[in-house]
């Protein structure tokens, strides 16, 4: 797993998601949920996956995960994926979100997790992804 690294300004891979967190997703104290996080975070890698896999795709597993800090309402938030390795039928894309905070302008990593995704076909059978042209 790749380390949680606040220190490093700079997203790894390309930008899948952007959105604005939104009152409706937040808790009490103001802060996002982290379960609309991981949804999020989910889409971002789904949507590249299933680029990679040229077709359909199921999220099977996700990979250790720690909230580096909490997001505001308002926050413009960053979804980034990289493929990490891509198996017979599986990807395992790194989605990283970092925070463009309105108030203070402080661009900050906010979480990041690997995502473990498997191409499927019509009938939610595993499938093998086709190999990558290059």
């Amino acid at each position: 797993m790749i380390e949680l690294e606040n220190e490093n300004l700079t997203p790894q891979g390309d930008l899948a998601l952007q959105i604005i967190a939104l009152p409706r997703e937040t808790n009490g104290f103001g802060d996002i949920y982290g379960g609309w996080l991981v949804s999020q975070m989910d889409l971002a890698g789904t949507a590249m996956a299933s680029k990679a896999a040229g077709g359909r795709v199921a999220t099977v597993a996700i990979d250790r995960m720690a909230f580096l800090v909490p997001v505001a309402v308002g926050a413009q938030l960053s979804f980034y994926t990289q493929p990490l390795q891509i198996g017979r039928s599986s990807i395992q894309m790194l989605v990283e979100v970092w925070s463009d905070d309105p108030l203070s302008s402080e661009w900050r990593k906010v979480t990041e997790a690997v995502f473990v995704f498997v191409a499927i076909d019509g009938s939610g059978r595993t499938r093998p992804v086709p190999p990558r042209r290059g």
